[in-house]
């Protein structure tokens, strides 16, 4: 990795400082990893719509190296969320689009003299209009109005609290009631291919949301730098757009198991290389933050660990011939991070995190996020065949309000 700071682009959406970009870690190697330089970046942006077709802000990373594999005949249980006929995914939309809603926002640019318009999505929470989105979708906005499904006239909003480093905000529809609502699944019990149904107002364009469909690609995928923390995405080829940014993720029962929120464009030289690789945070993700949100949002500086993880997955382990079961796997270590000073570094496997066993990149996330700046938590990791352990002083994190 680079010792350069990562370069702020503007978000020209919201008239703010875009997401930054950092070059991605190393794929973990089999044996006795160590912090490397990565292979060419990708050019994650998120998905907040920009009136008039501008792309805002983006993100960096790369998740994992190509993997070649014998052919292996394998037999599967059924798919657990299977989206099998049209009709279905009419049924699915009959339960989901009434809830979800279009939004709009008028905001300035930074350093410019002009407001600048901006377009994404929304879940109605509660009866009384309480509307889940991205914080991308509302920071720097000086106003906010909401259309709902099959009504003309949008409606003023505003936003509640939102925290950045979780791309999660909250807002509230004025003077609203009786509203239909979205029901929230259980992210936890997705697999790689359940089919998904994706429903968003890409692009802004008129007449309504626009409505996807494809399938779970892949589970825990991370990405973690110093103004964004976001773990345990939903990978998916169900096609997003600008636009799509707050909008469900659903699976055949109508229930929303993620937000949509980012999409791999291609490499910073503008190169189109990449084809339906989004991410939409887990439901079970956001809900934590969601009930920070409700009391006002994080009341000081949030706990910051300074590492990224993916789920360690029996593919994973074969892959790179690893002696642990469950856990997971260090992907990225910011340098001069909490967790660098503890000693980790990609490739590690994380067992147990403070006083409790790790099966998962989010168990890993939701310590971090019990915690505070300052606390020392024990932690344990596999390194090839060596067991590790060691203390983590967690650091600070800005709580940036979007």
């Amino acid at each position: 990795m680079d010792d350069a700071r990562p370069e702020v682009l503007e978000d020209e959406h919201s008239g703010t400082a875009g997401a930054p970009i950092f070059e991605p870690p190393a794929p973990p190697p089999p044996t006795s990893p160590a912090p490397g330089r990565g292979r060419n970046p990708l050019v994650i942006a998120l998905v907040a719509a920009i009136v008039g077709g501008l792309i805002g802000g983006g993100l960096v990373a790369a998740f994992g190296p190509n993997h070649k594999g014998t052919s292996t005949t394998v037999s599967f249980d059924r798919n657990s969320s299977r989206v099998a006929k049209p009709q279905d995914i009419q049924g699915i939309l009959a339960k989901v689009e009434p809830g979800v809603v279009s939004v709009r926002t008028q905001g300035f640019q930074q350093g410019a003299f002009f407001p600048v318009s901006g377009a994404g999505t929304g879940m109605i929470l509660t009866g009384d209009g309480e509307v889940l989105t991205n914080a991308h979708v509302v920071k720097g906005a000086t106003s906010i109005s909401v259309t709902l499904f099959h009504e003309t006239q949008a409606r003023p909003a505003d936003v509640i609290s939102a925290d950045s480093a979780a791309d999660v905000a909250l807002v509230k529809i004025r003077n609203a009631s009786n509203l239909p609502t979205v029901k929230l699944g259980d992210s936890d019990k997705l697999r790689v291919g359940d089919d998904v149904v994706a429903i968003g107002n890409a692009l802004a364009l008129p007449g309504g949301v626009t409505v996807t469909s494809g399938i779970v690609s892949a589970l825990g995928r991370s990405i973690d730098d110093p103004s964004e923390q976001l773990s345990n995405l939903v990978q998916t080829d169900a096609a997003i757009n600008p636009g799509n940014s707050g909008g469900p993720l659903v699976n055949a029962d109508g229930e929303v198991i993620g937000m949509n929120t980012a999409v791999i464009q291609g490499t910073p030289s503008g190169d189109a290389i990449a084809q339906n690789i989004g991410f939409a945070i887990a439901a079970n993700t956001f809900k934590q933050t969601l009930a920070q949100l409700r009391k006002g949002g994080p009341a000081a500086a949030s706990a910051f660990m300074g590492v990224s993880t993916a789920t360690l997955t029996s593919d994973i382990k074969d892959r790179y011939g690893l002696s642990v079961d469950k856990g997971a796997i260090v992907t990225e270590v910011v340098p001069g991070s909490p967790a660098e000073n503890g000693g980790l570094a990609p490739g590690d496997v994380i067992t147990k995190f403070g006083g409790k066993d790790i099966a998962s990149a989010e168990d890993v996330l939701g310590i971090v996020r019990d915690h505070k700046p300052g606390d020392k938590v024990p932690i344990s990791w596999q390194r090839g065949d060596r067991q590790m352990t060691g203390t983590i002083t967690l650091g600070s994190r800005p709580v940036v309000q979007g």
